[in-house]
């Protein structure tokens, strides 16, 4: 009787350390979870979806855009018997847009732009020709203010054009919310020149 209690006893512990072994191995590797996995899918599709084709052309437009405006600014800054207002204007047009061309850079290398949509090199609304440009290095004393102010509002104008193409047609929030900014701050430049212009 003792003998057939132990022979059960040990049937028993060996189909329950089988069973245990089973289990260990089934959970030892897991399988990732279908959320986790879609979630991370998800992710990398939303950083490559974030800007479209506009905002590439925007970005890499403005910015070439931009860095005329802050050459022609540094070139009335370096000259003399320039109205303190023109001055003033140009140094802040160079201290807004050094920034932004920073933070536009920035969003070109994140978007990794195909080659080939680069449109720094091409024409741009309001961009002032290279004779215009070469006429304000020329020119001096309030010939150089009254020059400077008449290209600048066009450049303005220009960017605020490009801006509003952002707005209706771009994708990218942060690039949506510059070219708003662009065209707030720029608009109301215009008006300055504008009235600077009136007054020389």
């Amino acid at each position: 009787m003792n003998k057939q209690i132990l022979i059960c006893s040990a049937l028993v512990l060996g189909a329950t350390l089988a069973l245990a072994g089973c289990a260990g191995e089934s959970s030892s590797t897991p399988a990732p979870s279908a959320s986790a996995s879609d979630s991370h899918a998800g992710h990398s599709m939303d950083q490559s979806a974030s800007a479209n084709d506009d905002d590439m052309a925007f970005a890499s437009g403005m910015k070439v855009h931009h860095e005329q405006a802050i050459e022609m600014s540094e070139m009335i800054l370096g000259k003399k018997d320039i109205p303190q207002e023109v001055t003033a204007l140009a140094e802040r047009i160079k201290a807004a847009q050094a920034p932004e061309i920073e933070r536009m850079d920035g969003w070109l290398d994140e978007w990794d732009m195909p080659e080939g949509m680069d449109h720094g090199s091409m024409e741009h609304d309001g961009m002032v020709p290279e004779d215009g440009i070469k006429a304000l290095q020329e020119a001096s004393g309030t010939e150089a203010a009254q020059l400077f102010l008449e290209q600048m509002i066009m450049h303005h104008e220009g960017a605020v054009d490009m801006a509003e193409s952002e707005l209706e047609d771009g994708q990218d929030a942060e690039a949506k919310e510059l070219a708003g900014q662009i065209i707030d701050s720029q608009t109301t430049e215009i008006d300055e020149m504008k009235q600077l212009l009136a007054g020389l």
